[in-house]
């Protein structure tokens, strides 16, 4: 398993939390985020999914992976 730190702008709220995470889950990893600094810890396969994908399922909720 591997584990990366992404920064994600347009977070504001608990629903935003909730999307970003159901996002993740998505994509095929898991994430726990933190609303207050902008970020969400993500756990994933490299067989099953990479860090592009988790960006885009993010992106795809109308949030920015800076």
């Amino acid at each position: 398993m591997s584990n990366i730190t992404l920064n994600v702008t347009g977070m504001s709220c608990n629903h935003c939390v909730k999307s970003v995470e159901e996002a993740v889950k998505n994509a095929g990893a898991s994430g726990q985020v933190d609303l207050v600094a902008g970020t969400v810890a993500v756990e994933y396969d490299e067989q099953k999914v990479n860090v592009d994908q988790i960006k885009a399922a993010i992106e795809d909720q109308g949030y920015d992976v800076v």
